[in-house]
Formats: structure tokens, sequence, C-alpha cells
């Protein structure tokens, strides 16, 4: 989830687990811890930008990585509050302020390795990284918890705000179901045979879902509204597996496959070859010059390798992809 949504549940963790003994000081620590597991990003500018992608969501989410940094900054808090708080209590803290930031982003596209060194990352994706419904509760429960002294007041306040936002998501994975089995019922309807099926929301909203369906020849894709009062059309776009074997050899484009999940399209265009993320949707439905949200571009580096470089998004694509999701949201 996006940096406010996770500090936002790092204090109403923090709270939750110390707020009698810690009061307005969960603000600071809830903040900071919901916010270590993201430091890979930064440790990721420092990387390609395939392997920057690659480590995302990775140790830095797991929970051999909690168990083994919760007793130290456990300890660490432990001194600084020395009069407040004992080290149990302290590394208590630490540990599940980090276990609920990679629970929330469980239920994203992208998913968690949280059982790493497993190389396989869990994914329910039923909520987009950013979802206001899902953090405004959170977000005014914890300005009533700093308004007030009394811990028990405070505590009904945190809860009753993640009973909130924990009831949406659950609300998510609901959708979600219903979403899938109109995704199903459609691809029957028009007899169309498929190998394997992915849902997820669009941006910002749980109303609009997308669906990805993988064939032996290609993948169909489509969109579907609660709204919605025609039958889904399926968009079909074709495997290049020519353009692939141009690319075969490239340390990037295997880096690509594994991270997409084999979820991908190799597009060519003024004679450059592309890496297409399909999880991730279109920023236009064009069949013929197609955009995708996460697109990679193989360029020739000094060692003659193809390396890949992530296509920069314009601001005028995000403002027409979200013109596109709100007039398609409210339905066909």
């Amino acid at each position: 989830m996006d940096s406010l949504t996770q500090i936002v549940l790092g204090i109403a963790t923090a709270e939750l687990v110390a707020g009698k003994k810690l009061q307005n000081k969960t603000f600071l620590y809830g903040a900071i811890l919901g916010t270590i597991p993201d430091l890979d990003i930064v440790v990721g500018k420092f990387l390609s930008d395939v392997d920057g992608v690659a480590i995302h969501r990775g140790l830095s989410h797991s929970l051999l990585f909690f168990v083994f940094l919760s007793p130290i900054l456990g300890w660490v808090i432990s001194k600084i509050e020395k009069n407040t708080i004992n080290f149990k209590s302290a590394s208590l803290l630490v540990f599940w302020c980090l276990v609920t930031h990679v629970l929330l982003d469980l239920f994203t596209s992208w998913g968690t390795q949280i059982l790493w060194p497993l190389d396989y990352r869990f994914a329910l994706k039923t909520i987009f990284v950013i979802d206001p419904l899902y953090t405004i509760p959170l977000l005014i429960s914890l300005i009533f918890v700093w308004k007030n002294k009394d811990s028990l007041i405070r505590r009904k306040y945190v809860i009753r705000g993640l009973v909130i936002s924990s009831s949406y998501l659950l609300l998510t994975c609901v959708l979600k179901l219903f979403a899938v089995y109109q995704f199903e019922k459609a691809l029957k309807n028009q007899k169309l045979t498929y190998q394997e099926l992915i849902v997820k929301p669009t941006a910002f909203n749980c109303v609009l879902w997308n669906a990805n369906i993988s064939t032996t020849k290609g993948y169909y894709l489509a969109d579907y509204s609660l709204f919605d009062s025609q039958p889904i059309q399926f968009t079909f776009y074709p495997k290049n597996l020519k353009l692939e074997e141009k690319l075969v050899n490239s340390y990037d484009f295997q880096q690509l496959k594994k991270i997409s999940e084999d979820w991908y399209l190799i597009s060519e265009q003024n004679n450059r070859l592309y890496f297409n993320d399909l999880r991730f949707g279109l920023l236009n439905d064009n069949p013929e010059n197609p955009q995708f949200a996460f697109s990679y571009e193989f360029k020739v580096n000094s060692n003659e390798n193809l390396t890949a470089h992530e296509v920069p998004k314009a601001k005028r694509d995000g403002k027409a992809l979200l013109k596109k999701i709100f007039t398609r949201l409210k339905g066909n």
C-alpha cells in the first residue's frame, strides 16, 4: 500500500500494542516502524530498474527479517524509553507494526514474499495500492486518539477505526469473488477456452475490476463494473513469440518474466522492443498500439547486452487513465 496508509496503520498498531505506555509517542514509533519494510525502494534506487523491482517486497517484507529485526529495534526503543516500556513490550511493538504492514500488502496485486527465502509472492489482489476508503477511517480515528489522553478512550477509537477499515478490506474480498464469477460466466457464455484467470481491482476503487485471461496463443483482457448492464467484452492480444526470441539471452528479460509471473507481452515500436507487464492494466486499450501501465524498453548497453529500462509515465497518461476509470466504473 501507499506510504500514508502504512504510516496510519503503523500508528494504529502501535497505539493498540503500547498506547497505554507510550501515549502520543506511538505516532512517532508507529510511523517509523510502519515505513521500514518499504525502505527496499530506497535500496532499489541504487540498482538497475529491473533489479530494483525484483527486490521490492522481498526480504524486507518477510517474517524471517521481522523476527531478526524486532529484538534489535525493541532493544533500541527500550533504551530510549527506559522509564516507560521494557524490552519485551518494545520488541512486540516492533514486530506487530512490521507484520501488519505486510498483511495489508498481501491484499494488493503485487503481493509479498512473506515466507522469504521461498521464491513465491502471496497476492490476494483485492485492493489497489491506494484506496482512500481503507485509509480515511483509520486516519479519522487517529485524530481522536491524538486529542485524548485517556488510554481506554484512545483504545476505543483505534479499535473502531481498525474494524471499519478491516471490514472494508473483507468487503473487497467478497466483491472480487463476485467479479471472478462474472468473468467466468462471460467466458463460458462466449465459449472462450483459457488456461488461467486473474482478477484485480482498478485504481482507487473496488467497483471496477480487471481480468487477465491466458490462452496458448495470447491473452484476453477485460473490465467489469458492478454497475454494468451489458455483457463483458474481451479484447485479445496475441503472444509475440518471434519477438521473444530476440530477448532470450537477456538477463533482464529472464528477470522480468519471473517478476511478472509470466503475465507479459513483448511488443515492438520503431524497431524498439518493449516488455509489458499485464498485471497492472492498460493506459489505453487500443489493440493496435496498446500502452501498458508498466513497460520496459530494451536498449543495447556498452557490453552489447540488451538491458531493460522502465518507460516513464507522463502526467497526461495518469490523467487519461483516471478519466477512463471514472467513466467506465459507472457501467457500460
